[in-house]
């Protein structure tokens, strides 16, 4: 039986293995474009900064996205890497966002390359902005009538230590 699922797992470890190779082959034969898009940090709250790291880009380019104008991205000395940094704008949209770069008239896009989130109303509660819900409050008032119990019983209990 051990035999047999050993064997399973090496048939479905080759066959990805060379369902990836061709795959790797072409990639080669192919001319090379801008490559793996990164974008440091990938969570941002509006208005920070973000640097976007692009392999395959010997001469620099330009990153573009919704989220933020048009950035210039310049060589990484000694390297096939250009970078460069933007500011996110402040009123983009929260959620995930898309960086496209080009490179020597050649494009990629990261669909998903960061995501904005959207700032606290702070000094109303931080980020709640519709208040407490009917469950909330039942939580809240069950904690505080625990918590009266509870104190009801110790102040009773050393109430009594005391007329021993």
């Amino acid at each position: 039986m051990r035999t047999t699922r050993a064997m399973a797992a090496a048939a479905t470890a080759v066959a990805a293995l060379s369902l990836a190779a061709p795959a790797a082959v072409a990639r080669d034969g192919m001319p090379s474009g801008p490559s793996n898009i990164v974008v440091l940090p990938s969570v941002i709250a509006r208005g920070g900064q973000i640097t976007i790291t692009v392999d395959n880009c010997p001469r620099g380019g330009t990153a573009t996205s919704d989220a933020f104008r048009p950035t210039h991205l310049s060589t990484v000395r000694g390297s096939n890497t250009a970078r460069g940094t933007a500011t996110v704008n402040r009123n983009a949209r929260p959620g995930s966002h898309s960086v496209t770069v080009t490179c020597d008239s050649r494009t990629l896009t990261n669909p998903t390359a960061f995501t904005v989130i959207g700032g606290v109303q702070g000094g109303i509660g931080g980020s709640s902005s519709t208040g407490a819900t009917p469950t909330d409050m039942a939580i809240g008032g069950g904690l505080i009538a625990v918590a009266l119990v509870g104190g009801g019983v110790f102040w009773m209990r050393r109430r009594a230590e005391k007329r021993i």
